[in-house]
């Protein structure tokens, strides 16, 4: 093995025991009330918190609310679900996905918040995407029923 695949399997090594160690065991179901609202208190809150607009207000002045750091609310299950499963269903993966399903490989723009670094990152997206169940990037326009209906993101 080369320099390169020692530095990436240790990178994947390091991201499989950090999703073991700090995300919720296989056994214990992930709710929003049990590890989303926590996690998004952490990293989301000083961008998406209750000082954010509304998404209905967001999409009036985009550039506006840009240019202050601020994104469209996440700090109830009812403001993050217009992201997971509402009008702007998909919006919250495709910016918080790592890219490895995407044609490019870049990942989304708010990917980088999800941890200091690449294990904690990884153990906070696989907690994300435990919690949501049908991880799906495709835009509320083009989600089949039946991709919707596989979103879990239970509440409690």
């Amino acid at each position: 093995m080369n320099f390169a695949n020692n530095t990436l399997a240790l990178l994947g090594v390091s991201a499989l025991v950090a999703a073991c160690s700090t995300a919720p065991s296989t056994t214990t179901k992930v709710t929003y009330d049990n590890g989303i609202r926590q996690l998004v208190d952490k990293r989301c809150a000083e961008c998406h918190g209750s000082d954010a607009p509304s998404m209905e207000a967001f999409k009036k002045d985009q550039e506006g609310y840009k240019a202050k750091k601020l994104g469209p609310r996440m700090d109830t299950y009812e403001n993050i679900m217009v992201m997971v499963n509402g009008s702007d269903t998909g919006a919250m993966m495709r910016r918080l996905d790592d890219g490895a399903n995407t044609k490019d490989n870049q990942p989304g723009n708010m990917h980088k918040y999800l941890g200091k670094d690449d294990a904690e990152r990884a153990a906070n997206l696989a907690l994300f995407k435990n919690w949501v169940g049908g991880w799906n990037l495709k835009r509320a326009k083009d989600i089949t029923e039946e991709e919707r209906k596989s979103v879990l993101a239970p509440r409690n």
